[in-house]
């Protein structure tokens, strides 16, 4: 029997050892899995390069694993706001790699690692210092810039519900990076709101696959309102 359900969020990230490569969904907060992040924290992994569209917010979910000094590089394409003051103090120090990407092409390359697809060639950055030392073809009157697919280790992402096959569908914008960042890494590891049975997800609305997914987490709404007062469901 399929059953890809773990009991806790500890369980789930046990075994991401130093020096992963991690993907972890999320646009700032919207769909950011902030209790495999603290779990991943409990752990205390090392050295880790994390794929996440930002470099996180204030001191809670990613800036907390940042702040922890367990990251050693971060791709992004948004690490600088109001909020990112520990990112900010970390680069500064130069206790952190940052790897500046577009965001269009954070998407692409981490689609083309999903899909199998070995290189793409994009307009975006060519001619800029974001293309200095890669490879530019000029193509049907019009420059391009050769990039490669993001591959991780692992992915943490955060889905509405997902049943025990691991189909996920998900809440809106909270979608953003998650579907891609499953079939990107050779392990994803989803939070869900809630488990249903088999049957109960209209396959028209499935949007990751479990194929794309080896285990899935509950993390009630109420739960992470009692261990975090005030919070948003």
């Amino acid at each position: 029997m399929i059953n890809k359900v773990v009991a806790t969020a500890a369980v789930a990230v046990a075994d991401i050892p130093n020096g992963a490569t991690v993907m972890i969904g999320g646009f700032g907060t919207a769909g950011m899995p902030s209790e495999l992040i603290d779990a991943l924290i409990a752990k205390g992994s090392k050295d880790l390069t994390i794929v996440n569209n930002n470099a996180g917010n204030a001191d809670t979910g990613l800036a907390a694993l940042l702040k922890a000094r367990q990251v050693k590089k971060i791709i992004c394409s948004f690490p600088r706001q109001t909020d990112s003051w520990v990112f900010d103090g970390l680069y500064k120090k130069g206790d952190i790699e940052l790897e500046l990407v577009p965001q269009g092409n954070l998407a692409e390359r981490i689609r083309a690692a999903g899909a199998g697809i070995g290189a793409f060639y994009t307009p975006t950055g060519y001619g800029t210092p974001l293309a200095e030392g890669k490879e530019t073809r000029h193509i049907d009157g019009r420059d391009y810039v050769l990039e490669y697919p993001i591959h991780a280790d692992f992915a943490l992402i955060k889905a509405l519900r997902g049943d025990r096959w691991g189909n996920l569908v998900y809440r809106k914008t909270a979608r953003n990076f998650g579907p891609i960042m499953a079939a990107a890494a050779k392990c994803t590891i989803a939070q869900v709101r809630e488990i249903v049975n088999l049957g109960d997800l209209d396959p028209e609305n499935v949007v990751t696959p479990g194929i794309f997914v080896q285990r899935v987490v509950e993390v009630p709404a109420e739960a992470k309102l009692i261990a975090s007062p005030g919070a948003a469901a």
